[in-house]
């Protein structure tokens, strides 16, 4: 329980020092009215636009009715839609959630098995290629391959759409564009950590007991191996669940980092604001999340 409680706290004053910081950079970045108030405004409908907004009031008073109100999940009105930031979050919510889960579970099974087999088979010709692939997924630009993918499988091919979200198909795409690189840096990482628990004691006596081959990958070697890959696909899951703008962008994906982007170009400060939050809460909880797993993978670690 005082585990629980000492990581919920540390999310709180995580979440809490995000906000903040994002506060003050936006009120550094200079004056929203230059955005909201159209050309033709006199100086006095400008000034009632600015009260009707909060903006005249001091840092510290503007601060504090933020930090209120994020308190109780306000989280402001878009300044463009009108809407609340929150609610124009949570209707694009699920359809990020669905990409990036797509694109993880890709770059999962795709990659899990593939840097167990380059571990297995280290230096072989298949490690070999398995890892001059990986140097191609890691380097490979996001952008780029989302452009490739479109040009060929949609425009040549005709086999794909290349944007919107309203069948299966629509993920695939985009799917394979967010887990390319996933894909190489999840192989690299479990080869990498595979080789050094296979070469460990515990292992060498597993196989002089006689144990099949398949036991001791599987059972023994794989279960220690997972615990660094577990933080990385967490990790991982919050980048792309506040980093897949490149991609939402390029398939017209109607996700919330795209709104984010129109957020920034707008200088919607509401949803900019309601954006990183989220995206901070998103991190702490898959971290939490992490954590508890740690003990079910490994019953050698224990909570202090």
């Amino acid at each position: 329980m005082r585990y629980f409680v000492v990581r919920f706290l540390q999310m709180l004053f995580a979440v809490w020092g995000v906000a903040t910081l994002v506060f003050l950079a936006l009120q550094l970045s200079g004056d929203p009215m230059e955005l909201l108030a159209p050309e033709d405004m006199t100086e006095a409908q400008v000034e009632a636009l600015r009260r009707a907004y909060g903006l005249d009031q001091p840092l510290a008073v503007q601060y504090a009715i933020y930090m209120k109100n994020l308190a109780r999940g306000d989280l402001g009105i878009s300044w463009t839609s009108g809407e609340p930031a929150l609610a124009l979050l949570a209707s694009r919510f699920p359809a990020t959630l669905a990409l990036v889960t797509v694109a993880l579970a890709i770059a999962i099974v795709l990659g899990l098995p593939a840097g167990i087999l380059a571990a297995v088979r280290a230096d072989s010709w298949i490690d070999r290629g398995l890892r001059f692939f990986s140097v191609l997924g890691i380097s490979a630009p996001t952008f780029w391959l989302g452009i490739m993918f479109i040009l060929i499988f949609s425009v040549t091919l005709g086999w794909l759409p290349s944007a919107g979200a309203g069948s299966w198909k629509n993920y695939i795409l985009p799917g394979f564009t967010l887990s390319f690189y996933r894909i190489a840096l999840f192989l690299r990482m479990i080869r990498s950590t595979m080789l050094d628990v296979l070469s460990q004691d515990y292992i060498r006596t597993a196989r002089a007991k006689g144990l099949a081959e398949r036991i001791v990958v599987y059972k023994h070697a794989l279960r220690n191996a997972l615990i660094p890959f577990v933080t990385l696909v967490g990790l991982q899951f919050g980048h792309l669940m506040a980093g897949a703008v490149v991609t939402e962008w390029i398939f017209a994906w109607p996700g919330m980092n795209r709104l984010a982007l129109n957020a920034l170009f707008t200088e919607d400060r509401p949803v900019i604001l309601a954006f990183v939050i989220l995206t901070a809460v998103i991190f702490a909880v898959v971290n939490f999340i992490v954590d508890v797993f740690y003990g079910l993978i490994d019953p050698r670690v224990r909570y202090a």
